[in-house]
């Protein structure tokens, strides 16, 4: 899952940290604050370097991690304000990676007035990454069916159980501090080095949930913060994982209320409620009976790739036109192909380990196989497309090797200065009612709200009303009014529009 998921828990040992307000550096740890990066190029005119930070904030001088930093100069350096700092999401997303190849979606504005600045967290990508399986092969079951019977369970529980084994057998040294309490101090230190007094910052998806984090333990070193596509830090992993799936099911709602105004939609012409249906007889005649596939290892296409092809696609509204096609060719000509290759994310299994690593040890999730169970059963009805799709992959945190050690509660972020909370109202992954939440939560909160498809709002979008109070929030640390609501663009037939 690309999305995933105050006053945060004062540590306790090693693995969580105190609530932090002061601007200097805390004692102890004044070498991490004062480190000076050490800048190279590393082609298409960024720049890269290595961050040091304690694997341990109670212990300090014990051993390090390097953290992995990128950044795009600011283009106008007279006018420079300092560093915007940036998360994908994930968690696991390569910040690196996702600035490498999204640096050009950010406002001109941005990037003349910004150094544009990427990071790995902990335990992501290129610092110092959660490793599980040895084999591409092996990390390609990760999507391995859910038990559709329960003769199918025990097959489940020693895959995952494997899994689990093999992560600690590879990295459990760093499994109990790749949590997002830590990232987030992380990401002051990186704030330190980068030279800046305060922070600004803009997360997408998990980004906010760490965003949320930073804010709660250091509001005062807060400049301005967009949230977008927020989590809600309140949630537990069972309430996360309910709402996760009912955010697709009223995704797949509004794509099935798109096709059936569309003349040959492989949905049909009638109401919503038939549209979905149709879904539902593919999904089954897909377990009953592999679609073929022409791409890849031309493995079936079964109704769990069926239904991650239309998870994946549901993330935007720009795919809408492909998944159209792609049912079209299932549904008329028993052909899985097009949602194989929608499904066929490589990156989301590169990460696993590290999405697994950071959720498992930030909340609590269903503690035992039975209460798996019982909350895929109750996701199934809830949302009946993909409750038991999106439930059942988080069954290896009933068997991680590091607990949770705080429980969920609110990010106040009391003393920080407007933070703006961008909430999508029919976003699949990240609910609306998540980022109404969080924007309630924080002290400082303000919402914007856009009325339209898709997971998160600025990147995606090119409509002004998300843009241009987005940018002018980060370049004047001035947020916009309350209650302002931004209305997608409609998408036409043919798939134009403004996508998201």
């Amino acid at each position: 899952m690309a999305a995933a998921t105050g006053v945060f828990a004062v540590a306790c040992g090693g693995t969580q940290s105190t609530t932090m307000t002061v601007i200097g550096p805390p004692v102890g740890l004044e070498p991490f604050y004062q480190q000076k990066l050490s800048w190279s190029d590393c082609r298409d005119g960024f720049q890269c370097a290595t961050l040091k930070v304690p694997r341990d904030y109670a212990r300090p001088g014990g051993r390090q991690l390097k953290i992995s930093v990128i950044r795009l100069p600011a283009k106008d350096g007279s006018r420079r304000i300092g560093s915007l700092v940036t998360n994908p999401g994930g968690p696991g997303a390569s910040g690196v990676s996702f600035l490498r190849t999204s640096s050009q979606a950010f406002g001109a504005a941005l990037r003349d007035r910004f150094d544009l600045v990427g990071f790995d967290p902990r335990g992501v990508g290129k610092s110092e990454p959660v490793r599980c399986f040895d084999s591409r092969q092996a990390e390609q079951r990760l999507f391995a069916d859910p038990p559709a019977a329960r003769s199918q369970i025990n097959a489940v529980v020693m895959f995952w159980r494997a899994f689990v084994a093999a992560c600690q057998a590879r990295s459990g040294a760093n499994l109990p501090y790749v949590g997002t309490v830590n990232a987030a101090r992380d990401m002051d230190v990186l704030r330190a080095a980068l030279g800046d007094k305060r922070l600004t910052y803009i997360g997408f998806s998990y980004g906010t949930y760490l965003g949320a984090f930073y804010a709660d333990q250091f509001p005062r070193n807060v400049r301005a913060l967009v949230l977008d596509g927020a989590s809600d830090p309140k949630l537990t992993g069972e309430e996360f994982l309910l709402g996760h799936a009912q955010g697709f099911e009223t995704a797949l709602r509004a794509f099935a209320a798109y096709c059936v105004k569309i003349a040959g939609c492989p949905l049909g012409a009638g109401s919503v409620d038939k549209a979905v249906d149709k879904i539902s007889d593919l999904q089954e005649r897909a377990a009953r009976k592999p679609l073929k596939n022409r791409a890849g290892d031309h493995s079936p296409v079964d109704d769990d790739v069926v239904t991650q092809g239309i998870y994946m696609a549901l993330y935007s509204r720009n795919a809408w036109p492909e998944l159209r096609r792609a049912l079209t060719q299932a549904i008329d000509d028993g052909d899985g192909t097009g949602l194989f290759k929608l499904g066929d994310e490589q990156e989301a299994v590169d990460s696993t380990g590290a999405l697994k690593a950071v959720n498992c040890v930030d909340k609590p999730f269903p503690p035992d196989l039975a209460a798996v169970e019982n909350l895929a059963d109750r996701a199934g009805k809830v949302a009946p497309h993909f409750g038991s799709f999106i439930v059942w992959p988080w069954l290896p945190c009933a068997y991680w090797p590091v607990r949770p050690t705080r429980q969920p509660r609110a990010a106040t972020a009391a003393g920080a200065p407007p933070i703006l909370v961008i909430g999508t109202t029919r976003d699949p992954a990240t609910p609306y009612k998540w980022a109404q939440s969080l924007a309630d939560q924080l002290t400082s909160g303000v919402l914007l709200t856009y009325d339209g498809d898709g997971h998160t709002a600025y990147l995606s979008n090119t409509e002004q009303c998300i843009r241009q109070p987005v940018e002018q929030y980060l370049i004047n640390a001035q947020p916009p009014q309350r209650g302002i609501t931004c209305k997608q663009q409609p998408l036409d037939p043919a798939g134009k529009g403004a996508p998201s």
